[in-house]
């Protein structure tokens, strides 16, 4: 009975793990795929990634776009070859209990340099969808006070305010 016992313990965890690393390489494809959308400027792609619901926080302080606001804001970067390429250098993914939500966090090669990233995502009837996520720029803690004293000295005009 014992060994019965094991068997199915054994069985379980397999079922399990490999549930897990479906999930974890459905999430893989979703993010690469809508990071390489925006690089080849496919719309349909990109927004088809993200739920209705979906926020996009970007690097500037005004940036917090619901998916409607985003769609108009990026229309002129999408009609052209490449809206913007953020290339993937790592990503760590983790899962509720239940294996309907997932969120990660990443680093990207960017055109600003390395930047974070930060999402997440639900599992819906139509598949994965990405409900939320961050860009950040990565400054160096060293080179901080100098982009105090830059910003300090420079005002920015907001092309979006909620």
């Amino acid at each position: 009975m014992k060994d019965l016992r094991t068997l199915f313990l054994a069985i379980g965890l397999v079922i399990s793990a490999n549930a897990f690393s479906q999930d974890t390489l459905a999430i893989t494809n979703l993010v690469n795929g809508w990071h390489h959308a925006a690089a080849v400027a496919d719309e349909d792609v990109f927004f088809g990634s993200m739920s209705d619901d979906a926020v996009y926080l970007g690097t500037d302080e005004t940036e917090r776009w619901v998916k409607p606001e985003f769609m108009l804001w990026s229309k002129k970067y999408f009609d052209r070859e490449s809206a913007w390429d953020f290339k993937p250098l790592s990503r760590k993914i983790q899962f509720s209990d239940d294996l309907k939500t997932a969120w990660w966090d990443e680093k990207l090669d960017t055109w600003m340099g390395v930047c974070a990233g930060a999402g997440v995502a639900t599992l819906t009837k139509n598949g994965w969808k990405i409900r939320h996520y961050q860009l950040a720029m990565m400054i160096p803690n060293d080179k901080v006070k100098s982009v105090l004293e830059v910003l300090k000295k420079e005002s920015s005009k907001p092309e979006h305010k909620e």
